[in-house]
């Protein structure tokens, strides 16, 4: 009879466990792969009914064993309840220790981002500045209200912190890239190489500084496409944003083509432009003859602009110079081939 109890009690549990797995096999199959289509509402409430479908199939095989749920959970809630109140001093404790964390890092954050913001001669220096001090704030208050609160639960924070000292030891003899790419950092930000709101070019890329921190440098180009370096492997880097900018135009007229005259027609021209772009500090100047190419003789004229603007003082001088030689008639050399047809 025992034997045939124990069969019965086995077939009944396997059922249970079929019929469970059955229904999160459809959930699996059907559910997720239909997540967006279902309303957030409806995907509530069939979490909810798994929730309470997996409960009654545990009671329902705790009971097929002969197990006294209703002692257990008594016995439960009993110690539970006297475990809640010996530890309320503990709980008011680490509640305080979060609070206070939270409030000083939300302090920190708004001071932070008010000196960030404040217009200034050096402002990207500042605004560099607090972001990576935030950062660095931020770890240390997430450590310190770490161990306070292993404090409060009554746990031995010394040996912790004596293990952590060891554990780092070992870390930085094995991670010396990580070690490399903070110290980089630290050099980047301290020297001020480039800070936040520069365009610079790194290993190729070109772009504005997003984020700077002490490990890595996120820098998004024009494309919107965001790269991300370890500070360790930042070599070389150009900054565009730390002094003025020279716009430089190279275009060329045919050889037939009286290149001091049309030198002497640009010298008049091109000047007229600075009244129409705030960005140019000087007037356009035409430095001259730079190369006699195959089809062309070349012509170079430069500017000094603001930092960032030179792409754009390029494209209307390039417009301005085209429109200046179809004015006077003077050609664009453009390449011609000249086929030669032998006579019979």
């Amino acid at each position: 009879m025992f034997m045939l109890s124990v069969l019965w009690q086995s077939l009944y549990t396997l059922a249970i466990i079929f019929i469970l797995s059955f229904v999160f096999l459809v959930h699996r199959h059907y559910i997720e792969s239909k997540k967006e289509e279902i309303k957030n509402r409806y995907i509530v409430i069939v979490y909810l009914v798994l929730f309470f479908l997996l409960a009654a199939s545990i009671a329902i095989i705790l009971f097929i064993w002969g197990y006294d749920i209703s002692d257990y959970l008594a016995d439960l809630f009993t110690n539970l309840g006297v475990l809640i109140e010996a530890s309320i001093p503990r709980i008011i404790g680490t509640l305080i220790a979060i609070f206070v964390a939270m409030a000083l890092y939300k302090i920190s954050k708004i001071t932070f981002f008010r000196i960030g913001k404040k217009d200034s001669p050096h402002h990207k220096r500042k605004q560099t500045i607090a972001k990576v001090t935030l950062s660095i704030v931020k770890y240390i208050i997430a450590i310190t209200s770490l161990l306070s609160i292993l404090a409060i639960w009554g746990v031995n924070v010394a040996p912790a912190l004596a293990g952590l000292g060891i554990f780092g030891l070992v870390i930085g003899l094995g991670a010396q890239k990580f070690i490399n790419d903070l110290i980089s950092g630290f050099f980047i930000i301290f020297e001020n190489h480039f800070n936040v709101g520069d365009w610079v070019e790194i290993n190729g890329f070109m772009g504005e500084v997003v984020d700077i921190g002490l490990k890595t440098t996120r820098v998004r180009n024009f494309r919107g496409e965001n790269r991300i370096f370890n500070n360790g492997s930042i070599d070389p880097v150009s900054n565009f944003s730390t002094s003025n900018s020279l716009a430089i135009v190279d275009f060329g007229i045919a050889y037939k083509e009286d290149v001091s005259k049309t030198i002497d027609i640009l010298r008049e021209e091109l000047p007229k432009m600075r009244h129409e772009h705030e960005v140019m500090l000087e007037d356009p100047r035409v430095l001259g003859v730079t190369d006699l190419a195959s089809s062309s003789v070349n012509i170079r004229v430069v500017v000094l602009v603001v930092s960032m603007n030179q792409w754009a003082v390029e494209r209307a001088i390039r417009q301005r110079i085209k429109e200046i030689l179809n004015t006077h008639n003077i050609e664009i050399p453009f390449p011609q081939m000249v086929i030669h047809k032998p006579s019979n």
